[in-house]
């Protein structure tokens, strides 16, 4: 059979819903392999360091992620560790959310006693990746520190207040003293 003898085929016309932009195409694409190539998040607290309490549970994982966003969005956010050091001798006082599996151990094990010092309230969340996607970088942040803007004359992170006051709370409920 030569080609000529070949039926061409025609192009069919698509309705308005079938066509589809590329964008679209692009964001389907990522949709699928995030929901399917992502850890879950037990699979995440596998990999945590033996520093990593107190651990956010999933629920207050999500709320911190979100509040991390939020907080990047009002420009009151303090991303990576020399950052953090640095606003914490500054006095800004917040909430500190730190990444669990970080490694090497030694680059993150002084924060939580100098938060501590400081009176500023802290939680862990099981991946470095996840904190840096929120905080709206491309590469994975180990530590931030989300403000307080209650001291200044500034209108604040007022839509994440909540998230922030629940996450505050939920981190002052721990006793660093007693071990489970």
């Amino acid at each position: 059979m030569s080609s000529d003898e070949e039926p061409k085929k025609k192009k069919q016309k698509l309705s308005k819903k079938e066509k589809k932009s590329p964008k679209a195409d692009k964001e389907e694409a990522a949709a699928d392999t995030t929901t399917s190539d992502a850890p879950t998040y037990e699979e995440r607290c596998e990999a945590i360091n033996i520093l990593a309490s107190p651990l956010a549970s999933k629920k207050s994982t999500k709320k911190a992620h979100k509040l991390v966003r939020k907080a990047t969005q009002s420009k009151s956010l303090r991303r990576g560790v020399k950052e953090l050091v640095k606003g914490l001798r500054k006095g800004d006082k917040g909430l500190a959310i730190l990444a669990g599996d970080v490694f090497p151990i030694d680059v993150m094990s002084h924060l939580p006693i100098l938060l501590e010092e400081h009176n500023v309230p802290y939680l862990f969340v099981p991946s470095k990746r996840d904190l840096g996607a929120a905080a709206c970088t491309k590469r994975p942040t180990s530590c931030v520190l989300v403000k307080d803007k209650k001291g200044d004359g500034k209108s604040g992170d007022i839509d994440g207040k909540d998230l922030f006051d629940a996450l505050v709370e939920e981190a002052k409920a721990y006793d660093p003293n007693s071990k489970n």
